[in-house]
């Protein structure tokens, strides 16, 4: 099992920036790709942005390149989530998310998820 915990929500003006964070445990070692996802009210979970456990690899959904940057520390098992010039439509919950095969930016290939944070832009 993996276990993750996110935290780095909040609300925050439109045009202002947030990083979220994201830390694994368990058996962290069967881990192949981590990813946001995120949430709106109404609306279907989609893919943000996802990053190889161990590679090099990122990925990212055509509409947040640019203003969107994943990240990870494997030394802390962590990853992160640098969210800049947010605007009122970012508004959702963010959740991290892990795969032990290559899921990118296929939702229903994350195995194991977080509880969420909710990220509200105030326009």
């Amino acid at each position: 099992q993996v276990q993750l915990v996110e935290s780095g929500g909040g609300l925050v003006q439109a045009g202002g920036s947030l990083r979220l964070s994201c830390v694994a445990s368990g058996r962290t070692f069967n881990i192949y790709t981590m990813g946001w996802l995120r949430q709106a009210p109404g609306k279907e979970r989609e893919f943000v942005a996802a990053i190889s456990w161990r590679g090099t690899g990122t990925y990212y959904a055509d509409s947040l390149k640019g203003r969107f940057t994943i990240s990870r520390d494997n030394a802390r098992n962590t990853i992160y989530l640098q969210m800049n010039s947010l605007t009122f439509e970012d508004t959702a919950v963010y959740y991290c998310a892990a795969s032990t095969e290559v899921a990118a930016s296929d939702v229903g290939g994350y195995g194991y998820w977080g509880q969420g944070t909710q990220v509200t832009v105030s326009s």
